[in-house]
């Protein structure tokens, strides 16, 4: 199989990085065969039934039995398109399609009456659509343990809820937005949490003199660093440019420093390496303040990156 390349997409001065669609396993021409069986089940309807009188139409039938053929192309169509090969992705599109087909017979019977001696779309109306229920079924019990794998994966970069679209596309953190909205909800516990801000001197000019894709390679070695180096419970996002920020649950400012100053050596000494073999190597330097109950969050952020930019 051909190495997939990855490409990037800039949205203003971010760049994300973007990986082409990977074909489902199994189902390479899975879209052409649903539709010649589609199309080769209307021409059978066309060639063996009577077609039916536009009197005869019961319209509430064709909408709601169109309306969930059209539905179940959708999901098939957003499934295809948004998950990579393997049994869950193959499971669930089987399952589509099935309820799909069983849709469809139900909505060419609304057009056509086929001979009585005819049965077998009886049994595909029948069969389709609780064979393709059983499908889907087993492939969302399957489905719910790669969740629970992908969520584990996901430890120290989410907590208590997951929102995509406050993902950051350089670093795959959490951004400024979902860190506030996760202070709020230590505000409102009413538990100690403190906050840290780390930022690496010189990023800057990495960015001008290496360029944005070394910058990036640079942010995304940090931000694993620091995650091998957090608690459990602490939460990393990245805050804005090289600036990441830590909420550390259960902790008072006094206590957070010392984890503070363990993650700023640990950021020192990274030594990263661009593509051309140059090691990198910047100092880092960290900011901490206990999480303030009665004060809103991104006004919290906004001191601590203040005095972020002031420490020596």
């Amino acid at each position: 199989m051909q190495e997939m390349k990855q490409v990037s997409l800039y949205v203003g001065r971010l760049r994300l990085p973007v990986l082409p669609q990977a074909p489902v396993l199994g189902l390479g021409h899975f879209g052409q065969g649903l539709a010649v069986l589609m199309v080769s089940l209307m021409c059978l309807f066309a060639w063996l039934a009577a077609p039916k009188a536009v009197e005869h139409w019961r319209w509430m039938d064709i909408a709601g039995e169109g309306g969930m053929a059209l539905m179940a192309g959708v999901w098939l169509v957003q499934v295809r398109s948004s998950r990579p090969a393997g049994r869950v992705t193959s499971l669930l599109c089987l399952g589509l399609a099935s309820v799909l087909l069983g849709q469809w017979v139900d909505l060419l019977d609304e057009f056509w009456v086929l001979p009585k001696a005819v049965i077998w779309d009886n049994w595909l109306e029948s069969t389709l659509v609780p064979l393709g229920t059983l499908l889907l079924t087993w492939g969302l019990h399957h489905w719910r343990h790669e969740q629970q794998s992908l969520t584990a994966q996901m430890l120290k970069r989410e907590r208590l809820f997951r929102e995509h679209r406050s993902l950051d596309g350089v670093t795959q953190l959490g951004d400024a937005r979902y860190l506030a909205a996760q202070i709020a909800i230590e505000q409102r516990l009413h538990q100690p949490a403190a906050l840290a801000m780390l930022g690496l001197d010189g990023f800057d000019a990495v960015a001008r003199t290496q360029g944005l894709a070394e910058s990036d390679r640079l942010l995304q070695a940090a931000s694993h660093l620091l995650l091998l180096n957090l608690r459990p419970d602490d939460l990393l996002c990245r805050y804005a440019a090289d600036r990441f920020c830590v909420l550390m649950p259960g902790l008072q400012a006094g206590e957070a420093q010392a984890r503070a100053e363990h993650l700023r050596q640990a950021l020192s000494m990274l030594a990263h390496h661009t593509r051309a073999g140059t090691p990198l190597q910047l100092p880092a330097r960290s900011a901490v303040a206990a999480v303030d109950a009665r004060e809103a969050p991104d006004a919290q952020l906004l001191a601590l990156a203040r005095r972020l930019a002031e420490a020596p």
